[in-house]
């Protein structure tokens, strides 16, 4: 009976801990203080799984932005602005290191993609 509970003990331990891990690699309303930017020089853009749009860099990194082509941005339109360009990415921070989850996209100071929620919402008195 002492070695069913350790056994049951160390089974309900080992589910808390994975789905844990599974629930901290959700990316929920990502904010700029959350994020590492990275600088990378874009070489090709492809389409991903789930309509996800995938930024290669002149290096073996890839980027992505989440169900892109869903939420109406296109592959033409983003190769003709990003192509072969220095873009500004922000990318979220996780327990475990960088994500390569897109969650801004600039050149200089254009922001070609978003996902941060703005302050414009504030309404005046």
């Amino acid at each position: 009976m002492n070695k069913r509970n350790l056994y049951f003990g160390l089974a309900i331990t080992i589910i808390f801990i994975a789905s844990l891990s599974l629930h901290s690699c959700i990316i929920r309303n990502p904010q700029p203080e959350d994020c590492s930017t990275v600088t990378a020089k874009i070489i090709e853009i492809t389409k991903g799984p789930s309509f996800d749009i995938v930024f290669h860099d002149n290096s073996t990194d890839r980027y992505y932005i989440n169900r892109g082509l869903e939420n109406g941005l296109n592959l033409d339109s983003l190769n003709a602005k990003v192509l072969n360009k220095t873009v500004t990415l922000h990318l979220p921070e996780l327990f475990y290191g960088t994500s390569e989850h897109i969650a801004q996209l600039a050149i200089d100071d254009e922001i070609i993609f978003t996902e941060f929620s703005s302050n414009a919402d504030a309404t005046e008195d």
